[in-house]
């Protein structure tokens, strides 16, 4: 199957100011007609449970979701699930769980669509194959889905081109759930030290880096690269972020000097 190599354009493409609860009932996504499910403003705040999503077993992030949810919201997350365990894989021109996928945020809210999603492609045990097709059919939220999932669901290198193609994109989300604990593990140096520079670039904090203190350790090519881009920022006149200061620290801790006060301003 051929698939798309492209990425949404616009950062944040698919996340439209929406509010989250129903004034009603304070539980719940209040229903806006027009408006996308999956609504974040562009340039958010990283999402807190980023590294939860990258890291809970599907049985940790279950019961945390259900607890989170109102009841509505838990019945259609059991019935995704239990139609995802009985109809796996790949079923003609789209699946079941392809469906569920697609209607997470308007079912389950704009907070919680992320983890349902994850769990459902959990559920459907997608390969790399199904995932690669959520991934180029989908939108930015459905993408990041992909993105968490991955390395609980990809035991190799085959998901490596969906976390490139999120590299390549300004969406602060996508670049977040890219840097996970898949990247870590597969990521060859060169392309990893570029992901950390693109946190940098795009302002995403490098916590979301997985296995940051190991990868940088004694990293002297990394170190070259922070340093250079610093030199740069300072010659424009720009401010340095201090997550740089930081990476660098744990290239080569002896030889870095103290961040200036000037570039936590």
């Amino acid at each position: 199957m051929t698939h798309p190599r492209t990425s949404p354009a616009t950062p944040g493409a698919d996340t439209a100011a929406d509010p989250l609860t129903d004034p009603a009932t304070g539980t719940g996504p209040r229903p806006v007609p027009g408006t996308p499910a999956d609504v974040t403003p562009t340039g958010a705040a990283i999402d807190p449970g980023a590294a939860t999503l990258a890291t809970a077993t599907p049985a940790e992030l279950r019961d945390h979701l259900v607890a989170l949810l109102d009841e509505p919201a838990r019945g259609w997350l059991r019935r995704a699930l239990d139609e995802a365990a009985a109809h796996p894989g790949t079923h003609g021109p789209i699946s079941v769980w392809e469906l569920r996928i697609a209607e997470a945020g308007r079912r389950c809210g704009p907070v919680h669509a992320d983890a349902a999603r994850v769990l459902i492609l959990h559920a459907a045990r997608a390969d790399a194959d199904a995932l690669a097709r959520v991934y180029y059919q989908g939108t930015g939220a459905e993408r990041r889905a992909v993105l968490y999932a991955l390395p609980h669901l990809v035991p190799g290198r085959e998901g490596l081109p969906l976390v490139e193609d999120a590299l390549r994109t300004n969406d602060t989300r996508l670049v977040t759930a890219a840097v996970g604990p898949y990247a870590a593990r597969y990521l060859d140096a060169h392309a990893w030290r570029h992901a950390v520079l693109k946190c940098l670039f795009t302002g995403v904090p490098v916590d979301a880096v997985a296995d940051l203190d190991r990868r940088a350790h004694r990293d002297t090519e990394l170190a070259r690269m922070l340093t250079d881009y610093a030199a740069e920022r300072t010659a424009a006149g720009r401010a340095v972020p201090a997550d740089l200061h930081r990476v660098l620290a744990l290239t080569d801790p002896p030889a870095t000097p103290s961040a200036p006060a000037a570039d936590h301003g």
